[in-house]
């Protein structure tokens, strides 16, 4: 699972998730306000961007980047997928990918996204021949992409 090393970065994921979550939040708000007319979906569609920024927030504070990859660079080892011979520059491409797509699937269940996550390895893969398999980076994923999602539980239940 070798590939060029390219460091984690979540420069803006906060912004993004807020904004997202603001969006989706008000659009919500509006169609819940419709019964009150024009007013009642204007009230509705401020207090769902409101409560959707601070969900979108939440999410996107949970995609720590250094404390998810201090995460697996030190539990990789451990893992069930591991194979004896392999280093972090094997594992770390897989990683790196559930972390940057996660936020753009907005932390959906990675059954519900897995076709879409496999077609965008593998178009990745296409430009990067050394990269592995999506058969062997999928365990690495999932296991991202489940980490990132327990992340994004408990900062929901946390938020008001």
């Amino acid at each position: 699972m070798n590939d060029e090393k390219k460091p984690l970065d979540d420069t803006g994921k906060q912004a993004l998730g807020t904004g997202a979550g603001a969006a989706a939040g008000a659009v919500a708000g509006a169609a819940v306000g419709a019964p009150g007319g024009p007013i009642g979906m204007a009230i509705g569609a401020i207090a769902g961007g409101v409560i959707g920024a601070g969900a979108g927030e939440s999410m996107a504070a949970t995609a720590n980047v250094e404390d998810y990859r201090a995460h697996f660079q030190r539990d990789y080892t451990g893992a069930a997928y591991y194979r004896p011979g392999t280093a972090w520059d094997d594992y770390e491409p897989a990683y790196q990918f559930a972390f940057d797509q996660f936020e753009e699937y907005r932390g959906r269940p990675l059954a519900e996204v897995e076709s879409d996550l496999r077609r965008e390895w593998e178009t990745e893969r296409a430009d990067r021949p050394e990269r592995a398999e999506w058969a062997e980076a999928r365990p690495a994923v999932a296991a991202g992409w489940e980490y990132l999602r327990e992340g994004a539980v408990k900062a929901a239940a946390r938020t008001p």
